[in-house]
């Protein structure tokens, strides 16, 4: 069961997830949240497995929050979904930054936020397209981006890590890429450590930029 706490400075639409969320068997709302201050205390006390978080609440702020919980060794396994109205590049990069472990508009699908609940559950990242194509944007324009590994590097992938690269680049999560390439979500897992190490990348967005440096995917 996944113990969930929706964190959202306005009720209607903390009660607008739960009724999305509470149907599924394998979800339960353990706690609602109204700033980021409760939201810490919410995830610590009900043992929370996911906090669906907004950014922008009163006290403390949704970043600010997830940083604290990020950095708790007491809520090692809580897990940060950040969901929020402002999905422009700034927000993503401070939402990551702050160890959230996955970034989504509101205007995300219904069935879409219960998968991205379940996959960021189940310890993988998650960003929506229009992040990704953001953070790529980003990056790329960036002059880090020029010391990030390239072409050649990619010799050293094997055909499948290959594949799993170009998938997590076009921001498919580990559960999609395991259905698209009928492997277990255990063994892409274990492609996508074998492509960081040999690429030296330190997270999955990262990986998504060197893809994209390199060639391999194309805008």
């Amino acid at each position: 069961m996944i113990r969930l706490v929706l964190a959202d400075d306005q009720a209607l639409i903390r009660a607008g997830f739960r009724m999305f969320v509470d149907p599924e068997p394998d979800i339960e709302v353990v706690g609602e949240a109204a700033t980021g201050r409760e939201a810490i205390e919410l995830a610590r006390s009900e043992r929370a497995d996911v906090v669906l978080m907004d950014l922008r609440m009163p006290e403390m702020d949704g970043l600010e929050a997830s940083r604290q919980i990020a950095q708790d060794s007491e809520m090692a396994g809580v897990r940060v979904l950040v969901l929020t109205t402002f999905e422009d590049d700034d927000n993503l990069l401070l939402a990551l930054r702050a160890g959230a472990d996955g970034f989504l508009g509101k205007h995300v699908e219904p069935s879409d936020l219960v998968h991205a609940i379940r996959v960021v559950a189940a310890g993988d990242a998650l960003l929506s397209p229009t992040a990704t194509k953001g953070l790529i944007g980003h990056f790329l324009g960036q002059p880090m981006a020029s010391t990030l590994p390239v072409a050649p590097e990619l010799d050293e992938l094997t055909n499948r890590e290959r594949e799993v690269l170009t998938l997590v680049a076009h921001g498919l999560s580990n559960e999609r890429i395991a259905e698209r390439l009928y492997l277990s979500p255990l063994t892409v897992r274990s492609h996508l450590a074998r492509t960081m190490a040999k690429l030296g990348a330190r997270d999955r967005a990262q990986l998504v930029v060197i893809a994209y440096q390199s060639g391999l995917v194309r805008v």
